[in-house]
């Protein structure tokens, strides 16, 4: 008969003591604002890692994580947490605005820095690429850098392999799938890989937002997108003026189509909704 730690008995349920310690942490950690009204989300979702971390508890579980050193533990938590969601193209109205405003600014210069600060799986990173390269075909072009971040390893590294089934891309424009993907056989029929030299121009790489200090440099174009419905106000606080310290003069801070700068102190100038920019000075 097959054992292991998945086949032990039940665990126990999650007390509201547990839901308190685990939502502090996720607070304290990387900001996210577990209420009560997400305890089924948590048991859910952190059932499946109790149980493979052979615990009888969440509060096991828990200070597991709290007593690991390598941090390895906590980073898996995240990904449990995290919420992954994403489309290519998602709120188009915002790469509208980077090919009809955004490039034209930046005809002359010789360099395009983007950040897309929550990539998820790579989708949106991605569709940035897609867009400015389509865009800006056949002639002269700034060189594009995308920074890709997110604070989930697991969505990280899926975006790094840029593999994505075929119902993925039917919102894509005609022609993309072929200019940009490389089509699978055998036992990857379905799916499509980006092909690399697109992948080249963009770096993944692992960011807490809410952690202070990093070396990064200034951007064109931050988008940060449906990240700080999850933080509560003082975090969203700290969270917009360090992207608005890492966007260069004139450059644009994109947030998502539920999110709204109201209540919130920063040196961004109002463009449209959802839309922000930097002054000149």
């Amino acid at each position: 008969m097959p054992e292991g730690p998945l086949l032990a008995e039940p665990i126990r349920p999650l007390t509201e003591r547990e839901f308190l310690n685990i939502s502090r942490l996720a607070y304290e950690k990387f900001g996210l604002q577990l209420k009560p009204e997400k305890y089924e989300l948590v048991t859910a979702r952190l059932g499946k890692k109790v149980r493979a971390a052979g615990c009888r508890s969440f509060q096991e579980y828990y200070q597991r994580v709290v007593d690991d050193r390598t941090g390895e533990a906590l980073i898996e938590l995240i990904d449990a947490l995290a919420t992954n969601f994403t489309n290519f193209l998602r709120e188009p109205a915002h790469f509208e605005f980077l090919l009809k405003e955004v490039l034209p600014e930046c005809a002359a210069r010789d360099r395009l820095a983007i950040w897309s600060t929550a990539c998820s799986t790579g989708e949106e990173p991605y569709s940035i690429a897609f867009s400015v390269l389509d865009a800006l075909a056949g002639g002269a072009r700034p060189q594009l850098r995308i920074l890709a971040t997110d604070i989930s390893s697991k969505a990280l590294a899926e975006a790094r392999r840029g593999v994505y089934p075929a119902a993925k891309l039917e919102s894509l424009p005609p022609g993309w799938r072929r200019a940009f993907f490389l089509r699978g056989d055998g036992k990857w029929n379905g799916w499509y890989r980006v092909k690399p030299e697109i992948a080249r121009q963009i770096e993944f790489r692992r960011i807490n937002l809410i952690e202070p200090g990093s070396d990064l440099e200034l951007f064109r174009v931050i988008f940060c997108r449906n990240v700080m419905i999850y933080f509560d106000k003082p975090t969203q606080q700290k969270l917009v003026g360090r992207l608005a310290a890492h966007l260069e003069p004139g450059g644009y801070l994109f947030i998502g189509h539920s999110e709204s700068l109201t209540g919130i102190e920063h040196p961004l100038a109002y463009v449209r909704p959802t839309i922000y920019r930097r002054g000149e000075r």
